[in-house]
């Protein structure tokens, strides 16, 4: 056995499921997970895990208690592992130099020096969470500083490239897998018991090594590069609405080009979770840092293109309804950021329903995965409201779809979970206000079959009057007469 025992700091959104699966693939590898919280540690070992993945219950049920274990007892993971995850949150810091860009790393630091404070043998520590480039030298810095005797350290940077809903496919049929560390015989030596561990289910041809700048740095440019993608199609769609093409059309058209392809092409009312914007962010704050404004100024664009998405999206909502939503039932379907996961962390829906609270609207919110108690958290959070109390009053939080939009005045569809393909929309408009309003900020639904129920309907990237098949935007209508009259 080349590594006997892990340990993983962090029992969130990576260290939960890499573990897991870690355990899974390899049975006699003993895999500690641990963490300050009591309530999460607690939440790992029962019947109802604190996040939701499809496939991870499964995994977990296999594996716990077997070779994979979830303990608040950090010492003693940290003495006995001979590999030790760092996977604990790295978010954007809200204060102080860089505030608002520049990732805050006083959880990476905590954990480096509770190894430094704890291990008593040699170990091979791995930055697990997103960090910014030579991150892994600020952690070695600590460690070396603070070792005993005997003690030596070798630091690796080891990505993760999972998207949240389908991250345990990710893991277990992974594209690739980066490792980075020192260009030394200690250094390359530790490398190849990372690569050890993983040549249990991923080819080798598969693991990628760099140095650790180079890996720091793929994770960054990977989750820049997808929201770019994003960002650029939403840009499109603007234009869509404005000139009558379809969005869809266009991104099917331009997604057969094989130097391009079709994934991260769907128009949407924008992205959010944990890693996009707050990568982008540490990004921008990085270049900055090196002196490089333009290179800044590029990347700064995709996150002011998302933020122009929702709120774009939200201003249509409130112009469709007369411009007024005040004392209106609308109703939320969707509250995370994507479909098959609970996670709600930037996601667009809070956008759209803080705008739509602050006009005044009543919204009735329903989300398959999300707990009641988290949408309240992100509403009443103090950085979107002053006035918590009024928030809680007008929203109402449903178990159910049908529950959620009867006797509303619209729709607006801010996750593409798969059940919101398949409702009764019919038995749905019986039961609304009528006119009643559909907006798709997910392009998923048969907005032809909408219509024909006697919906209003509005979308991304399709413009609002029928002109034969198509769908011209007003100020294009104009255009066109203007020219008919000329000639």
């Amino acid at each position: 056995m080349v590594i006997n025992k892990i340990c993983c700091i962090g029992a969130g959104y990576v260290g939960g499921p890499t573990c897991s699966v870690i355990a899974l693939k390899c049975p006699k590898i003993r895999v500690t997970v641990v963490d300050k919280s009591t309530e999460r540690i607690a939440q790992w070992n029962s019947e109802k895990l604190p996040i939701y993945e499809p496939g991870l219950d499964d995994v977990v049920k296999e594996c716990r208690g077997r070779n994979l274990f979830f303990s608040t007892d950090i010492e003693t993971a940290i003495k006995e592992a001979d590999l030790i995850f760092i996977s604990v949150n790295t978010p954007t810091k809200t204060f102080g130099n860089g505030k608002g860009r520049a990732a805050d790393l006083k959880y990476v630091e905590s954990a480096a020096r509770m190894i430094a404070d704890m291990a008593t043998g040699d170990k091979i520590v791995v930055e697990k969470s997103t960090v910014p480039v030579r991150a892994a030298e600020s952690i070695l810095n600590i460690l070396r500083a603070n070792k005993k005797p005997g003690v030596s350290y070798q630091i690796l940077s080891n990505p993760e490239f999972l998207a949240e809903g389908t991250a345990i496919d990710d893991l277990i049929n992974a594209d690739r897998v980066l490792i980075g560390g020192e260009d030394s015989p200690e250094g390359q030596a530790a490398i190849e018991k990372l690569c050890w561990v993983y040549e249990h289910w991923i080819s080798r041809r598969n693991i990628i090594t760099t140095n650790t700048w180079s890996s720091e740095l793929s994770k960054l440019a990977a989750n820049a590069f997808l929201a770019q993608r994003i960002s650029s199609i939403n840009s499109l769609s603007a234009v869509c609405e404005a000139t009558g093409a379809d969005i869809s059309e266009v991104a099917r058209a331009v997604g057969l080009d094989s130097r391009i392809g079709p994934k991260f092409l769907q128009a949407s009312v924008g992205f959010g979770g944990s890693c996009f914007q707050k990568d982008i962010l540490n990004l921008v704050y990085i270049c900055e840092c090196l002196n490089l404004p333009e290179v800044a100024a590029y990347w700064q664009q995709v996150i002011d293109m998302n933020e122009y998405q929702k709120s774009r999206f939200s201003a249509k909502v409130i112009e469709s309804l007369f411009n007024t939503v005040t004392d209106k039932k609308i109703t939320i379907l969707g509250f995370a950021f994507k479909k098959n996961t609970g996670d709600t962390r930037e996601s667009p829906a809070i956008h759209v329903s803080t705008t739509l609270l602050d006009e005044g609207a009543k919204l009735h919110i329903y989300d398959p995965k999300v707990e009641p108690s988290q949408i309240l958290e992100d509403l009443t959070h103090p950085s979107v409201t002053e006035e918590p109390e009024k928030v809680k009053k007008s929203i109402e939080i449903h178990s159910d779809a049908y529950t959620a939009t009867k006797g509303t005045h619209a729709i607006v569809l801010c996750t593409e979970w798969d059940e919101f393909v398949t409702l009764d929309y019919q038995r749905i408009y019986n039961g609304m206000m009528k006119p009643a309003y559909i907006f798709d900020g997910r392009k998923i639904l048969d907005h032809e079959a909408l219509m024909k129920i006697g919906f209003q309907v509005q979308t991304i990237g399709a413009g609002r009057l029928s002109y034969g098949r198509s769908w011209l935007h007003p100020s294009l209508a104009t255009l066109l007469l203007q020219c008919n009259k000329v000639h």
